[in-house]
């Protein structure tokens, strides 16, 4: 009852603001709309090269929730986003990861977090660690079939040393930020008390002269002079990686004054940030038509997590939010929009996961895939395009072994064969299963409310208070996680239980290093940035092939003196940069 009372306040809320009759052109700008069908295509340069491969465009945005689309019943006006979505594709069983290092690393690799050794956490601005070198990256696939691949906005995938920088992961150009948190307007970010440094790059450098600009604003107007610059008879990627809507919650003037009526103070700057991020995809779509490319594109949306509902986000109806493996975390906003689909104005219930890109896009491109690749990602278009059958019948959601253990778990609790005291989550066919501490597991209302939290949100609060590590849903009946079946059909959590095994086999270790004092921004003149040197990088590379010499066993003695010799010389260089560090 507390459900349909509360869906029907958000479309109430909905109709309030009249959204549905706001002009898609921009005030200012004679913008070509997304056309009827019958209508004459407006005479564009990428006509003559519609049989050419697609361009790609990829737009990711950070921490926004399920609930936080027009199409969702929101309160928060989207009309890009809607109209995009309408004429396109929704995806409405489309899975993401729970936080961020995880999404963009399974975008980016077409691979499952225990197959890069990031199923821990995520990526912190002083960990000497990044996406794995040895992984061929999506740029990088399409680089190898003739296109030119750009990068705006959050990468947060490592930068330690420079060969982990998008600019040598498969990106010709970049500017956006290396960590996953930074002020919109002055770009700086603190990773703990007096930890602080600038976080804007163009390419490699720093790009101090850009900070004062809205970083939503900026990558828009990047994005476009991306395709004003770029020829349209070239297939182009670009992957726009909004900072938009994580926090800190900021937002221009204008965008505030439109929720001023909306009682809940981060709920109120949440929603201005969504309806700028909106307009900025409304200008990357405009500046796609007006420069030719719109024909032969492929424009995808996707979220990287669940909304963080204290923050100013929700994920109503479903259960739990950013960070936990509940639907609320794990459960995306995503749709297509493309002249090539096939199929459009419709909405599909195909399972697609964020691996799934990968293969997808890459096909899509020319390019092609193989088995032995190994990635977890499934070529999707097909199903998205045409309607078919997806080829994808169940998503790990995650093994994590560091994640704190369950204590009420058990491997008698997992009939001998599973710690449930092992945070992890796997989902095949309806079926969903969780163990160990799948985190924050409320119902978390809208919070429209000034008062919120409060005694909207103890209506649905948890009311059992029993402790368990195994839970099992089926999704398609229940898709918001409201009736536990594991005491029910303890047949079915034995089967994925069994997955859950089959899976971690092929697990490999987590990479999750210490924390490295070098990587302090004093040190680096202020900013975050790479702070081991190339020199250093050639030796580790050294040390790396030696190892591995050895372990084929060939050369031990040789290679273990040579390799004392590496140790010694990273030693004194360490030691050298740390006292020139402390005498400047």
């Amino acid at each position: 009852m507390a459900v349909s009372a509360l869906t029907g306040f958000s479309l109430v809320s909905l109709l309030s603001f009249g959204y549905l009759s706001w002009d898609w052109v921009k005030p200012g700008h004679q913008a070509d709309g997304p056309r009827a069908s019958g209508d004459k295509p407006p005479p564009s340069p990428s006509q003559s090269v519609s049989s050419s491969p697609p361009h790609i465009i990829f737009i990711l945005t950070d921490d926004q929730g399920y609930h936080d689309v027009g199409y969702h019943g929101s309160d928060i006006q989207t009309p890009t986003l809607d109209r995009l979505a309408a004429e396109g594709v929704k995806l409405e069983n489309y899975y993401i990861q729970p936080i961020c290092t995880p999404s963009r690393s399974q975008l980016l690799t077409g691979r499952y977090q225990i197959h890069t050794g990031l199923q821990h956490s995520i990526i912190r601005p002083r960990q000497p660690s990044c996406l794995p070198l040895d992984q061929v990256t999506l740029p990088q696939k399409l680089q190898e079939v003739g296109y030119s691949t750009h990068m705006v906005g959050k990468w947060h995938l490592g930068f330690y040393k420079k060969a982990c920088l998008p600019t040598r992961r498969g990106f010709d150009t970049f500017l956006g930020s290396l960590t996953g948190n930074v002020d919109y307007y002055t770009y700086d970010n603190c990773d703990g008390p007096g930890v602080c440094g600038y976080d804007l790059h163009e390419g490699e450098n720093v790009a101090w002269e850009q900070s004062g600009q809205y970083s939503t604003l900026l990558y828009a107007q990047r994005a476009s002079q991306i395709l004003a610059s770029h020829s349209p008879h070239q297939p182009l990627f670009l992957y726009v990686a909004f900072q938009a809507v994580h926090t800190p919650l900021q937002s221009p003037r204008e965008y505030l004054y439109r929720y001023r009526t909306m009682g809940n103070v981060a709920r109120r700057k949440y929603a201005a940030m969504v309806t700028c991020m909106d307009e900025a995809v409304r200008n990357i779509t405009w500046a796609l038509k007006r420069y030719g490319y719109y024909d032969n594109s492929v424009i995808i949306f996707s979220t990287d997590n669940g909304g963080q509902t204290f923050s100013g986000g929700s994920n109503w109806p479903l259960r739990g939010r950013k960070g936990t493996y509940w639907e609320g975390g794990v459960r995306g906003i995503g749709f297509v929009h493309s002249p090539l689909l096939k199929r459009k104005r419709r909405t599909s219930r195909a399972l697609v996961h964020i691996t799934d890109w990968y293969p997808t896009l890459v096909t899509l491109a020319g390019g092609s895939v193989s088995e032995a690749e190994g990635l977890d990602g499934y070529n999707v278009w097909p199903a998205i395009s045409e309607g078919q059958v997806s080829p994808r019948m169940e998503i790990l959601h995650n093994i994590d072994p560091l994640y704190n253990h369950a204590k009420h778990g058990s491997l008698e609790g997992g009939f001998g064969i599973w710690n449930t005291a092992v945070q992890a989550s796997i989902r095949v066919g309806e079926w969903k299963l969780l163990t160990g501490d799948p985190g924050y597991s409320d119902w978390i209302p809208p919070q429209t409310l000034a008062n919120f939290p409060g005694s909207w949100w103890n209506l649905e609060r948890l009311a059992d208070g029993t402790r368990q590590s195994v839970w099992l849903f089926n999704i398609s009946a229940d898709p918001y996680e409201r009736e536990d079946l594991a005491a029910q059909r303890p047949d079915v959590v034995r089967s994925l239980l069994a997955r859950l095994v089959y899976y971690n086999r092929t697990a490999i270790p987590v990479r999750y290093p210490a924390e490295n004092p070098r990587a302090h921004p004093d040190f680096n003149g202020g900013a975050w940035g790479p702070w081991v040197s190339e020199e250093e990088e050639e030796e580790e590379e050294e040390e790396e092939e030696e190892e591995a010499r050895e372990g084929r066993g060939r050369g031990s003695r040789r290679g273990r003196k040579k390799c004392k010799i590496c140790k010694l010389r990273s030693f004194f260089r360490k030691l050298n940069t740390r006292l020139m560090s402390n005498r400047i």
